[in-house]
This record gives C-alpha cells, sequence and structure tokens, in this order.
C-alpha cells in the first residue's frame, strides 16, 4: 500500500490502519510466490537453475534482492517487481501529450524516459484517405494535434536510434477531447486484452493507458471524432465546432465521479480495473456522498473496508 496523507481523526486512522493490516495480511496468503528482500526462492533443488533479474546466489540458496513476485520460464527463476516504472512493449496502448511538433513528427510525453515518436506517416489522415504525406500535410500538422493535446496511440517499437514510435492507423485512436487526463502509478495498469471501455449507461469512455495515463471523457464515436478534426481544419466553421463541443451537465457530473473513483483507487494502491471504477463510482453514489467529497477520509475507509470484504468472501 502508498503511505496515505489524509485529514483523519483517530478514530478514522484506526479503521484505515486496521484495513490496511487486514488487506496485507489477505494479499500474502494469496500470493505465496511474494518475495521481500533476502527472502529464500524454493528452486527444490534443481540443477542447472538460471538466476534472473532480483536474484542471487548465497551459499547453497538463492534469494531474492528485490520485492516483487518469482516468475519462472523454464529453467530461469527471477523476480518481478511489484512497483515497475512504465517499460514500454510493442501493441501497448498509450495515452500521451503533445509537447513538440517537429519534420513530419510529433513528439509525446507518456511517462517513460523519453519522449515518444508519432510519425505523420504512421497515422490517419483527417479525411480518411490513404496516401502518400505531401509537404501540404506536414504544413497543416498542427490542425491534426497541436501542443498539449491529448492523444491515444498504439506502441509500433524501439527504432535503432532508441526511440520509441507509436502508431494511430485506427479509428479508435488519435485525439482525446472533452474529459480529464489522469496519471497513476503505471504498476496499477494491469496489460489486459481490452484498454478501451465505453460505459454505455453514463455515456462515458475509459481508456486505461499501459502507461499509467488513463483517459475519462464523452463517449464520441469514431466517426463523429473525424467531423469534428475535419471541422477544426476549416477555419469557417470552427465557431460552430466549439458550440457543438459542449458536454451536457449530466455527462460532465459522471465523467468527475469516475475520475474520482479512480483517484481513490490509486491513493490505496489497488491495480484499477473496469470493474472496480464502476463498482467505486456506483457506491458512492448509493451512499449518497457527493462529487467532491469522494477523495474525503471517510469514504476512502469505506473503499478499503469494501475490498477486505470482497477479498475475506474470495479467500
Amino acid at each position: 500500500m502508498k503511505d496515505l496523507h489524509l485529514p483523519l481523526n483517530q478514530t478514522q486512522r484506526v479503521r484505515l490502519q486496521a484495513a490496511l493490516q487486514q488487506l496485507e495480511a489477505l494479499s500474502q496468503s494469496a500470493a505465496t510466490s511474494s518475495v521481500a528482500v533476502g527472502d529464500a526462492i524454493p528452486v527444490d533443488h534443481e540443477d542447472n537453475i538460471l538466476k534472473g533479474h532480483g536474484t542471487s546466489e548465497l551459499g547453497d540458496k538463492v534469494v531474492a534482492t528485490m520485492c516483487g513476485v518469482v516468475e519462472r520460464v523454464n529453467k530461469l527463476v527471477y523476480v518481478r517487481s511489484h512497483r515497475a516504472r512504465y517499460k514500454p512493449e510493442v501493441g501497448d496502448i498509450i495515452v500521451g501529450r503533445v509537447v513538440e511538433i517537429v519534420s513530419k513528427r510529433w513528439k509525446l510525453e507518456i511517462n517513460f524516459t523519453q519522449y515518444a515518436v508519432l510519425m505523420l506517416s504512421a497515422m490517419n489522415l483527417p479525411d480518411g484517405n490513404q496516401r502518400r504525406r505531401t509537404a501540404v500535410d506536414e504544413l497543416n500538422m498542427r490542425s491534426i494535434f497541436k501542443e498539449n493535446d491529448v492523444v491515444c496511440a498504439e506502441v509500433r517499437g524501439l527504432q535503432h536510434d532508441g526511440s520509441l514510435h507509436l502508431q494511430a492507423r485506427s479509428q479508435k485512436y488519435g485525439k482525446l477531447e472533452r474529459g480529464q487526463l489522469l496519471k497513476v502509478p503505471a504498476y496499477l495498469v494491469k496489460r489486459r486484452k481490452q484498454h478501451f471501455h465505453h460505459l454505455e449507461q453514463y455515456s462515458v469512455d475509459v481508456i486505461l493507458g499501459c502507461n499509467g495515463y488513463i483517459w475519462v471523457g464523452e463517449h464520441i464515436e469514431a466517426g463523429e471524432r473525424n467531423k469534428i478534426l475535419e471541422e477544426q481544419e476549416n477555419k469557417s466553421i470552427v465557431k460552430k465546432g466549439d458550440e457543438a463541443s459542449c458536454t451536457p451537465l449530466e455527462i460532465r457530473k459522471h465523467i468527475c465521479r469516475m475520475a474520482n473513483a479512480i483517484r481513490v483507487l490509486s491513493i490505496l494502491g489497488f491495480t484499477l480495473t473496469v470493474e472496480s471504477i464502476i463498482e467505486t463510482a456506483e457506491a458512492s453514489s448509493s451512499s449518497n456522498i457527493d462529487i467532491y467529497d469522494m477523495l474525503g477520509g471517510e469514504f476512502v475507509i469505506q473503499t478499503a473496508e469494501r475490498e477486505v470484504q470482497r477479498r475475506a468472501s474470495k479467500s
């Protein structure tokens, strides 16, 4: 669990400490392969064991040199860290922010050690035509993405020059508008088959970026998104496009509630899934807790206590 710094009274502090201790005990009993620094890793006296990352040999034992989970691949034994920094893999869905526009490419900040690169040739043009990019397209790059725009893309790979390249050749990728960008520790977002979630009952989209950037915004169909981009390119109807981009108040409330649910789960260090986000948001609504009160100490404690009950019932 992360170190919590919440304004709590004595009773709330005791409740939170008890809940966190129970969660720690339940996690240890559920994950027997978790190790701390110095713990012995059982290898059953097998021959030719390969000691990988996070392991070392001490006498006739293999011990862990970092906290994490023991993983085995054939003869290789290594320790996977619980709280590792984001390491891009090909196919990762990421959310980033444009920081610079240079020759035929955008540079994005994606919570990595270096900026990622989105080439003009690696994305679909707003008109949808598949053609070679011209000098005119290069001049109009700022009309597609400009500085500080939030963009969703996919990791294409690490190039020979060490730069991380992205691609956005699908309609589900591109510029994100009418929502909030949240930053959480990357290890809280696990790689899954689906990272795009449309919460139909709330008209809200949630994109769980593998890099720890999460987007919560109004649901926009792919065709409508392209239409908005085309309107932005046409300067004569910019005002009309701005009026059309007004998000209804009810949907804005849903966006804020979902965003605060993500913040609460991140504060507690819980793994972020769309199910846990919806459950936390609905729990706040059913308890008649206002959106701006969700980040208060009482609701955070209630969320931790509900997680204790859920894990205890499963075990």
